[in-house]
């Protein structure tokens, strides 16, 4: 979360649909998804709030990045308003995220680098948990063409 609390405006690339993120540390900034539906979200609150550069969530008081407790509050402000009841708070977002990538075909190379895993070790986790969500996908085989007739034993 507090790597979402630090975006600037500059991370967003609209061009290729990406979201950089800061990983801090030391370590490489990666990039991951940034979807027409998000993007069109952020370009109206940018319409409506003129964050003051260079964070996209600032503080309303200071020229620092939104407080990571005041992102958790309107979290849980958001979720109330939606109706939402399932257990989970702000930190669910990102497994949910992985796993929905999962379900929906992608290979797990590209989520790991989306999620800025070192190891795929840590990125087979979500496959493993979309695995007990996802249905039946049958055989490969079964997409195959074949001949009438079956294969002499």
């Amino acid at each position: 979360m507090s790597k979402v609390v630090r975006l600037r405006v500059g991370d967003i690339d609209a061009q290729r649909g990406m979201l950089r993120v800061e990983q801090g540390k030391g370590r490489k900034d990666r990039y991951t998804l940034l979807g027409a539906r998000l993007l069109a979200e952020l370009r109206h609150y940018w319409q409506v709030y003129r964050p003051a550069p260079p964070w996209l969530f600032p503080q309303r008081s200071k020229p620092l990045p939104l407080d990571p407790t005041t992102a958790q509050k309107l979290y849980y402000a958001a979720k109330r308003r939606a109706g939402i009841t399932k257990a989970g708070g702000i930190h669910a977002l990102r497994p949910a995220f992985a796993t929905h990538l999962v379900e929906a075909g992608t290979d797990l190379a590209t989520l790991q680098q989306l999620l800025g895993h070192d190891s795929v070790t840590t990125t087979l986790r979500y496959g493993q948990v979309a695995r007990t969500r996802a249905a039946p996908q049958g055989s490969p085989l079964d997409g195959l063409a074949l001949d009438d007739k079956p294969a002499a034993a």
